[in-house]
Formats: structure tokens, sequence, C-alpha cells
């Protein structure tokens, strides 16, 4: 789904124009200065038919709770859609995310150039169709899963590896969540998420396990969109569409303070950057950067 800007909003953010960013930076981390993002859309194209998209943080185990199996927390807080449901909604954002993946192109490439990744271990939490797979995917050695609610993304996920170079038996897809990655502690030396912890149910649960299986040292890289400052005209206008935009479009949260809860995860080292999008009004302001465990 595209948005369009509204005329309130600053001019439009484009990637070969080099603007000024608003830059946040905690502590230190060997990242450079990135392009500014151009448009949204992972999770937002098309909306799911089920209120269970919506999960009551209540029930979600407390932290001090013994760890829950994957499989168990899937059903909890993403059970699967009806099945052509599923599988058109994988189709579509194989289809319709094109042009947004051909927009952001030079951003991403910059953003995974700071990723290492032969002969490493990555994980990739919400891989959908696989758009950031070829920019990551073709060093040798490197052993990538994929984990996504949607069973129906591994067609698309397993053709974009093989796209990138990388061999049939180096990647693996795994039906899962956040609040509980088909992982073992220590085992990743990366974590990659882009536009997916809008519509996870407990943000501060995956960026627990994003932490559990990343190694000492290793890296989350991460694309989100954020709520508006608090005051403001769009913040208003998000406030009051959320309710809608969680039970259309898969859970999506667009009041959340992703940025700062980021901050706040207890990574060892940050580089968080901001900016806001002119071509999608509702969901314009974003965080995107890389966080060393």
């Amino acid at each position: 789904m595209q948005q369009q800007g509204a005329a309130a909003l600053p001019p439009a953010t484009r990637l070969g124009s080099r603007p000024s960013l608003t830059r946040k930076t905690s502590r230190l981390c060997t990242t450079s200065a990135l392009p500014p993002l151009c448009r949204c859309g992972r999770r937002h194209l098309i909306g799911s038919t089920s209120a269970t998209a919506v999960i009551p943080l209540l029930a979600l185990p407390s932290p001090a709770a013994s760890p829950v199996d994957p499989e168990v927390m899937l059903e909890l807080v993403h059970p699967a859609r009806p099945e052509w449901y599923e599988k058109f909604y994988a189709t579509a954002m194989d289809k319709f995310m094109k042009p947004y993946e051909a927009e952001i192109a030079e951003y991403k490439s910059k953003l995974f150039s700071q990723l290492m990744t032969a002969g490493k271990n990555i994980l990739e939490l919400g891989v959908g169709t696989g758009p950031n797979l070829k920019y990551y995917a073709n060093a040798d050695g490197v052993n990538i899963v994929g984990v996504d609610p949607n069973k129906h993304m591994e067609e698309y996920a397993r053709a974009a590896a093989v796209s990138a170079g990388l061999p049939r038996s180096n990647f693996t897809f795994r039906r899962g969540v956040g609040e509980a990655l088909p992982a073992e502690d220590n085992s990743m030396d990366a974590v990659v998420g882009t536009l997916v912890l809008c519509s996870v149910s407990d943000v501060e649960m995956a960026l627990r396990e994003i932490k559990r299986v990343l190694k000492p040292g290793g890296l989350y890289i991460f694309i989100e969109h954020v709520a508006a400052p608090d005051g403001s005209f769009l913040r208003f206008v998000q406030g009051a569409l959320n309710p809608l935009q969680q039970f259309v479009s898969d859970g999506c949260h667009l009041t959340r303070e992703t940025g700062e809860i980021i901050r706040e995860a207890g990574f060892s080292s940050l580089d968080l950057s901001t900016t806001r999008l002119s071509t999608a009004f509702i969901v314009s302001p974003h965080v995107y950067g890389v966080a060393c465990k």
C-alpha cells in the first residue's frame, strides 16, 4: 500500500539528492553515514482478515518465565491464517513490493555493506519473500536462517536465496515469530530485521530474543517505522488510525516508539539514525542502523 505525503511534511527525501538527516547516536559503533530510506511497505501492503492478528500482551509470558517453545509462541501470537489468504499475501508481497525495493536499493546496499558475512551464521526475522538476501547472501560459507510466520513465503525466499548465489543447503526457512526465535543461544553472527518490529506482539521480548541468539559482538541490522513526535498532527493521525491499522495490516502498530525501545534494549553499542519519508505519510518517521551485542 502506498501512502501519499501531506503538504505539511518537509520536502521529499530522495536517495540521489543526499539531503541531511537528523542523526542520533547512542554510544559508538563502527558504521558510516547512510542515505535516507524512501517508502515503507513490508507488512502494510494487505491486511489480515483475522482479528487474531492483534494479540493481548497479557497473554505473553513474563520476562522471568521459562523459555517458550518457538512453535507454541508462534501459535500464540500469530496462528495460521486461512490457506488462501497466506498464499495470496505472499504472492502479493512478491509482486507489489518490487517498486519499493528498487527505490531503496542504494540505501540497503550501504546498510548491509556494514555486515561482513563470509563464513557467518545469519538469522533474518521477517524474511518474507527474501528482498534483503541479495545484499548479504553471496559471501562464501554464509548460512542463513529465514524466519517468518507465513509458510508460503518460503518458496519466494528460497528463490531469492538461489538468485543471490546462496547454495540451497545454506538456507533454512523456519516458521516463527520474534518473541521466540527458533535458534540456539549465542548461535548467530548477525540478525537482520526490516519493517518487522511494528507487527510483533511484544517488541521488548523480540529484542531480548535477538540478543539471546546473537553471539557476543554480533550485529543487529534494522529498519523500522516509528511514531511521529508527540503533539504533532501526524502523531494525532497515527493515534486515530492505529486500531484500524492493527486490524487490517497484520498487527502493525503506528505509534510505537521502536527507536527508543531499541536504545533501551541493552546493546553494547548502537548506531541509530532517523529520517522522514515523503511518500508514506502515516508511516513517514523511520529509524535505521546497527546495534552490537
